[in-house]
């Protein structure tokens, strides 16, 4: 009797909504062909040309030729002008990371930074090295409090990388020690490395950084 009412209501449900349910799904597919469309046919191929566009520059990015890396060489872009033509695309996002490190090294802090901010990525390793970039740019900018951030955001990211992560984490504890003269920020970072990361480097140069600020690990 319950299955008799329930198949009715249903029945006057479809026949009262038919309309409505058909015209909704008929949207949710063309929505679904008009996205799969403009990827296919419009994104894919126009990330495919950055692609192509960006080789000169990184190339010259990899040889550190940094002015030739910024600004081109008179036929192939440089990163700066890269990122105007193919905005839009993963290429010019990833151009805004490699002219932050460009800027970085060249001492140019601000455009460093500014250009580094704009820069996200979904590979950790990447976005963390971006994070420590702009650790480093900040804090050669006098900007500790955002530097110690920064490289704490380095070393947070992607705990599962053993062998940046520790790396990072130990510049935040470094940097809160030796810089800012925050010892308590600084044993907790030391102490986050050498429990993380007892294998690694920097955790040995962890526990002789504590040792010299009094604090012992419970085996010694």
């Amino acid at each position: 009797m319950e299955t008799t009412q329930s198949t009715n209501a249903i029945t006057k449900l479809w026949n009262q909504y038919s309309k409505q349910l058909s015209l909704a799904a008929l949207v949710i597919i063309g929505a679904v062909a008009v996205w799969y469309a403009y990827q296919e046919f419009y994104q894919l191929p126009k990330e495919k040309k950055a692609i192509e566009a960006m080789f000169r520059a990184e190339e010259y990015y990899r040889k550190d030729s940094i002015a030739l890396a910024l600004n081109g060489d008179g036929q192939s872009l440089g990163f700066i002008k890269f990122i105007e033509k193919h905005s839009g695309t993963q290429a010019a996002d990833l151009a805004c990371f490699y002219t932050g490190s460009c800027y970085l090294k060249i001492g140019d802090n601000a455009k460093a930074i500014s250009y580094l901010e704009k820069f996200s990525s979904d590979s950790k390793i990447t976005q963390a090295r971006a994070f420590k970039l702009l650790g480093d740019a900040y804090g050669d900018s006098g900007k500790n409090n955002e530097a110690l951030e920064y490289y704490k955001k380095a070393g947070h990211l992607f705990e599962q990388d053993e062998v940046n992560s520790p790396e990072y984490l130990f510049m935040a504890a470094y940097f809160a020690d030796q810089v800012m003269k925050n010892s308590a920020e600084a044993v907790a970072l030391y102490e986050e490395v050498r429990t993380k990361y007892p294998r690694s480097q920097q955790s040995f140069d962890a526990e002789k950084n504590l040792a010299r600020l009094g604090v012992y690990s419970s085996k010694d």
